[in-house]
């Protein structure tokens, strides 16, 4: 095939905005009409069709609205949300956005929710060493994208027990673990987090060494999330998961106290900035 028959390639928001161009001229509407529909600059239309930004999820739901789709550019949205996360882990994190409370145990790395972009960088470049940069950043920009539970109304409650493993591991070199750790200082401030540090000193955690996650909701039953390396698994069988729970008050009563982990957590910071 030559370069005058080949098919043109788009990326998923290219394609994206390339959709909401094609509707939106359909109606006959100019980007100033639909920046105003949605509550947006025709500007960020026009970034968005250029496929220069990723659309938020209000002018998603905005461009349905004025277009009469039906929910049909919101679910273009969620699906190119959910394409950049490996599919087992996609039920886990439909239901994240919807938790009031998270907590989670881990034993290697900063949680994910966490992570700053040059940590989850480093990770997902030692995981996917024959990944394009491309690919890399897609991963990047999805993982950050789960902080935005924090901006809901209604946010989650969020507790972190990390092993100080997760906290000793240098991941990126010293600079990038140094922002990693400023990052936890910050969002430990924040009055949704409540971060602990399980010590070395704690000697064999009371619990299972595998980490895991509880969510828990205001309207329906609390699910348990493993992981292995062949994917993630839910649970909800109330045993089990009440035996979680019960895990979870045992580490958080070996962990240390939220000041003392904080304490923790800045000499790290002291020893990498040096």
């Amino acid at each position: 095939m030559d370069e005058t028959t080949a098919p043109e390639i788009f990326n998923p928001l290219q394609s994206f905005g390339l959709d909401v161009k094609r509707v939106r001229s359909g109606r006959k509407l100019t980007q100033k009409h639909l920046g105003k529909a949605t509550g947006y600059s025709h500007a960020y239309v026009s970034m968005v069709e250029a496929g220069r930004v990723k659309a938020s999820e209000k002018f998603a739901q905005g461009c349905d609205l004025a277009f009469g789709t039906n929910g049909l550019f919101a679910g273009l949205l969620r699906r190119i949300d959910e394409g950049d996360h490996p599919s087992w882990f996609v039920p886990y994190l439909n239901l994240e956005r919807k938790a009031s409370r998270i907590l989670t145990y881990e034993t290697n790395l900063v949680t994910g929710i966490v992570q700053t972009a040059d940590y989850a960088r480093a990770v997902f470049r030692a995981s996917n060493p024959r990944a394009s940069t491309e690919g890399i950043e897609d991963k990047v920009a999805a993982r950050l994208r789960r902080r935005e539970v924090f901006d809901q109304d209604n946010p989650p409650f969020v507790w972190v027990i990390h092993h100080e493993a997760c906290l000793r591991t240098v991941v990126g070199g010293a600079d990038v673990m140094a922002r990693q750790l400023d990052y936890l200082l910050t969002v430990a401030a924040s009055p949704h987090v409540e971060l602990q540090v399980m010590p070395f000193s704690a000697g064999v955690p009371a619990t299972s060494t595998l980490p895991f996650t509880v969510l828990r909701f205001r309207d329906f039953p609390t699910v348990l999330y493993t992981e292995t390396r062949v994917g993630g698994r839910m649970h909800d069988f109330a045993q089990t998961v009440d035996a979680a729970l019960d895990d979870y008050d045992l580490l958080r009563a070996r962990a240390l106290s939220p000041d003392e982990s904080l304490t923790l957590i800045k000499t790290l910071l002291k020893e990498h900035r040096a």
